[in-house]
């Protein structure tokens, strides 16, 4: 069971979110919060998965993120935002987001998401990924990356582009005929040779270097 928390400051988002991934049947919402309260609450609850709010009007999303990652245990979190919150986006991935979802991610792409987070996978909405990708190279971080991407061998680099399609291990290892723990250690490999980035930062280099196809419309989270 993938045990789930919401942190967003509108009852009425909480209440959709729980709503929706309550229709899963390997998916629990073990706590739904707002702000001022969401580090204790989700520390208490140990869940696998949060999805957060990026802005709220009592704590930062970015904080709470931070405070999470801290965490001994840390749990997957992506980013909850909207197409007016453009400027938390590169903060966050820096900060350690696995991924970042639009408030009105269809219900089936959400659930998607969740178990893809729970795998260990990254999740990026192609509404943000844009944003995203700009923002993170615009504060100067992953240009170096993109260039370490050229001393990656072929098979790093299949890796690479499928962390970038969002996959995770076990979905790699079923495409590319390897043993998880074979994946396990090539993704490592990878996010060392990038300069020690995460998954989602590594996602990022992945498009942006040119890995990834383009997303088509409908194709959803990544």
């Amino acid at each position: 069971m993938i045990r789930v928390a919401v942190v967003d400051d509108e009852q009425l988002v909480r209440s959709g979110l729980r709503m929706i991934l309550g229709t899963a049947r390997d998916i629990d919402v073990v706590a739904d919060c707002g702000g001022g309260d969401a580090v204790a609450t989700v520390l208490a609850c140990a869940p696998d998965v949060v999805l957060l709010d990026v802005r709220m009007p009592d704590v930062s999303g970015l904080t709470v993120l931070r405070a999470l990652r801290a965490a001994p245990e840390p749990p997957a979190v992506a980013m909850l935002t909207t197409f007016d919150a453009d400027e938390y986006l590169a903060a966050a991935l820096r900060g350690g987001a696995a991924g970042f979802l639009l408030k009105d991610t269809d219900p089936d792409q959400l659930v998607r998401a969740v178990r893809t987070l729970a795998a260990g996978g990254s999740v990026l909405d192609p509404g943000v990924t844009r944003t995203v990708i700009g923002g993170y190279l615009a504060a100067g971080a992953g240009a170096s990356a993109a260039e370490a991407v050229r001393s990656l061998t072929p098979r790093e680099r299949e890796v690479l582009a499928h962390v970038g399609a969002g996959l995770a291990n076990p979905q790699i290892a079923e495409r590319m005929g390897l043993a998880p723990s074979t994946v396990k250690d090539h993704v490592r490999a990878v996010l060392g040779k990038l300069g020690g980035i995460n998954r989602v930062q590594a996602a990022v280099v992945a498009d942006r270097a040119g890995l990834v196809p383009v997303p088509r419309p409908g194709d959803g989270v990544r």
